[in-house]
């Protein structure tokens, strides 16, 4: 159970309202994945607005090749140890692969990780007119929704690899119509992934929902990036979009809260870590 230190200051809970109050007053949203209670505390305390229990974990946590073998009852299992870690930020859970592939079976996922795992909002990949019917089905129902579009890991294959999308205007206006598309449909919330800044800072201004980047520029109205990316303990090469915040400080806690203070501020992502 979690129990916050003495010295962490308190707190109110991160709602979906707030969030999307936070974009009308030009406030930056704070989010980082996340894969157990103990990081979820330092998470917590640093004062990162959400918490997101992404299908990463397949890769940074199981160490496998991609996200697609990463199952509901994974999520689930990781999605509950978090929940018992936080007292304020919000927690999204991923719908994994093939989880959410026609309305009820997305509804039946969705009430296993708001029901067994805690979370408050539930994310899913693509802006298909298919993937519009999920979300309108899940916002009747009264389950908060986050979107993702852009590079969508799911679609690897579909995709070719881990490529930045949405460079030609084509593929630009593509976007754009999906990130519209999603939003009418009941998101609450558009996570975009890996494409150029300038069509992230359309799609920001088009669309009433807060956006969350990664890889996507400064002017999304949020931020988020892959834990073990940002401590710099992820295998192999951190991606570009990333950057080590553990380095030169004495704890995870003060780089965690490193990331929040300059996300906040502006100053992350910088040019460095910007594309398009």
């Amino acid at each position: 159970m979690y129990v916050q230190s003495a010295e962490a200051p308190r707190r109110k809970p991160v709602t979906v309202p707030l969030l999307r109050a936070m974009k009308a007053r030009g406030e930056k949203i704070v989010a980082l994945t996340c894969y157990d209670a103990s990081f979820a505390v330092h998470l917590d305390e640093a004062g990162v607005d959400i918490a997101l229990v992404g299908d990463s974990l397949g890769m940074v946590v199981q160490g496998r090749a991609s996200t697609l073998p990463v199952t509901l009852d994974d999520m689930v299992y990781h999605t509950a140890l978090v929940a018992r870690g936080l007292a304020a930020a919000l927690l999204i859970a991923d719908l994994p692969f093939m989880s959410f592939r026609d309305p009820d079976t997305a509804l039946a996922s969705s009430a296993r990780l708001m029901a067994e795992g805690g979370a408050a909002m539930i994310k899913l990949e693509g802006g298909a007119d298919w993937v519009c019917e999920v979300i309108a089905r899940l916002a009747a129902h009264d389950v908060p929704v986050c979107a993702h579009l852009g590079l969508t890991p799911q679609s690897v294959h579909k995709l070719g690899g881990y490529r930045m999308q949405g460079r030609d205007d084509h593929a630009a206006s593509r976007l754009r119509a999906q990130a519209r598309a999603v939003s009418d449909a009941g998101a609450e919330l558009l996570v975009l992934e890996s494409v150029p800044a300038a069509l992230a800072e359309e799609i920001t201004h088009e669309v009433p929902v807060p956006t969350i980047g990664i890889g996507a520029g400064a002017a999304c109205d949020g931020q988020v990036l892959v834990l073990y990316d940002m401590l710099g303990i992820t295998p192999g090469r951190r991606p570009k979009f990333s950057k080590d915040f553990l380095a030169g400080r004495g704890s995870v806690r003060e780089a965690i809260a490193a990331y929040a203070e300059e996300v906040r501020a502006g100053r992350f992502p910088g040019s460095e870590q910007t594309a398009g």
